[in-house]
């Protein structure tokens, strides 16, 4: 074949054309971020033509950019350059309170004055914009970056100082119900993809000039907004020290997501167990800050990260406190089994068939004898299958279409249970302790379930080899992680280890809302009082 082939042989001359030809364009670098660029610490300089030309270079071949050039006040003399990206404008808002008021209204407003070219910027940022927000700069990073978040930046002819004004409006989700966290009481409002949505509804649950706000951008490419939201006075100041330090040393080309964040400033990478927690959830958020944690909002996604993050956080949800602590307490203590049972349940069952089988009553071990009669496989083999059948029509049901998937989760999982059972293939017990363990996983948070399922794999394979022993030396070995596992320094399983007995009030069971009156000892400054400790409400001594 390969005397076929004829090498390609190119002149020494049109070699080196084409090495010129491919070289990179003087704005770009090897390394294709934003911070990397050759540019980013090139100034504007007073000529406009000379800046128009420098910005277009950098944002070359970007059809999406627009580029519009007029005069301010009909005065032949000062020339404006107004640059924005179509789509995350508002046009109208650009058009009435940028262009008509600098072209049109200006000489209305002051009759017979006379401007010079020293005098248009001062002038057009005082009086003659219209718009809610104006800042100035001179750099041509702060520039393209305004450019391309959805600012506008206009040029003066003459200055070396350019306007951003900002005029976004990009098209957005609105506001809806939460689909990851739902809820029967409380409030029914979610976050968006907008980071300025985000924090405005998390002002609006604290209306506190303690509640910060401190945005930073990451991804030297996509050049993504987050922000930092915490309560001063109420959190620890190492904690929004560490939070900073952490978020400020990751360096990557995008952050398309916040779970990028969570992967890079979680304190156990390899624990299966996640430091990390994660809400779409205003009052959540809000509840969280209040507790003095820490929040970190990425724009473009709805979920919003807080820490440190607690073990116990996963048996609550945010209606355990518009609910009544009885009812709650109840709930969480059923979270609470609904957990273990999805995690040492299959284990358990193997362990007592195949090894241990005089710790079955005696009726209930002659029943399971009597199923699994007719079946080929060991139960190890059995529970294997059934719990990957079981996460395959789970993964099944998230990936379709809505309407589909349901469908198909519901009717896959009876269909394949009941046709194994028939088919002899699976003992009926087996099936009935897949399905609970499946049905349990839900009850628990999903980033924990997940962690769950994982562990479950691990605890079957232990049972199916050593029975009890294994399965107690697996939980024992889960326990003795999660007692050394921290997130952002706090102890990851307080108030329980170590143990506070105060802040126990609010772990397997919910106390009162008049007996909670300070604060997690471990998660804020000291001697926090959340109220009063005497609210306890008693009737009245006389009738009305």
């Amino acid at each position: 074949m390969t005397k076929f082939i004829k090498p390609l042989k190119l002149k020494p001359k049109l070699l080196g054309q084409k090495q010129e030809q491919d070289k990179p364009p003087v704005n770009q670098t090897e390394n294709a971020g934003l911070s990397g660029a050759a540019w980013k610490d090139e100034v504007l300089g007073q000529d406009l033509e000379a800046n128009l030309r420098q910005i277009k270079a950098i944002l070359n071949k970007c059809s999406d950019v627009i580029y519009r050039e007029f005069i301010f006040a009909q005065n032949e003399a000062i020339r404006l350059a107004l640059i924005y990206t179509d789509g995350l404008v508002d046009k109208a808002q650009i058009s009435e309170q940028i262009m008509r008021a600098l072209a049109l209204e200006v000489p209305q407003v002051v009759p017979g004055l006379e401007l010079t070219k020293a005098q248009a910027l001062e002038f057009i940022k005082q009086r003659g914009l219209c718009i809610h927000q104006v800042k100035e700069s001179n750099r041509l990073q702060d520039l393209i970056l305004a450019i391309l978040s959805g600012d506008t930046v206009l040029l003066v002819d003459g200055h070396a100082t350019a306007i951003i004004n900002g005029a976004r409006g990009f098209e957005a989700r609105a506001i809806s119900e939460p689909e990851a966290e739902p809820t029967v009481r409380g409030p029914r409002e979610a976050f968006v993809e907008s980071l300025g949505v985000n924090t405005s509804l998390i002002r609006r649950k604290i209306k506190s000039p303690n509640l910060k706000i401190e945005t930073l951008r990451l991804g030297e490419v996509s050049g993504t907004d987050v922000a930092i939201i915490y309560v001063e006075g109420i959190v620890n100041d190492k904690l929004v020290t560490e939070v900073k330090s952490r978020l400020e040393r990751i360096k990557i080309d995008a952050i398309l997501e916040s779970g990028y964040i969570e992967e890079l400033i979680e304190d156990g990478p390899w624990s299966p167990f996640p430091t990390v927690n994660h809400t779409e959830k205003p009052d959540r958020a809000a509840a969280m800050l209040l507790e003095g944690r820490a929040v970190i909002l990425v724009d473009g996604t709805p979920f919003v990260l807080t820490v440190p993050m607690l073990f116990f956080e996963s048996l609550q949800a945010s209606e355990d406190y518009y609910e009544r602590f009885l009812f709650t307490s109840a709930i969480r203590l059923v979270r609470f089994l609904a957990m273990v049972t999805s995690l040492v349940l299959p284990g358990l069952y193997i362990s007592l068939v195949s090894f241990n089988h005089e710790l079955l009553p005696t009726t209930l071990l002659l029943s399971i004898a009597a199923q699994r009669e007719a079946v080929p496989y060991p139960v190890l083999i059995e529970v294997l299958a059934m719990e990957f059948a079981f996460e395959v029509l789970r993964e099944a049901g998230i990936r379709l279409p809505r309407p589909i998937g349901q469908a198909v989760s519901i009717v896959g999982a009876l269909v394949v249970g009941e046709a194994a059972v028939q088919a002899g293939m699976v003992a009926p017990a087996t099936v009935i302790v897949v399905a609970l363990t499946g049905i349990s996983s839900f009850v628990v948070a999903y980033s924990t379930s997940i962690t769950f399922r994982l562990l479950r794999f691990i605890l079957i394979i232990l049972s199916g080899t050593l029975g009890l022993v294994g399965l107690i030396t697996g939980v024992a070995m889960i326990g003795i992680h999660l007692c050394t596992l921290r997130s952002f320094g706090v102890p990851y399983l307080s108030p329980l280890v170590p143990t506070t007995a105060v802040d126990l009030k609010d772990t397997f069971f919910r106390a009162p809302w008049w007996a909670m009156f300070s604060r997690p000892r471990l998660a804020v400054r000291q001697g926090q009082k959340k109220q009063a400790q005497d609210l306890k409400p008693t009737p009245p001594e006389t009738g009305p």
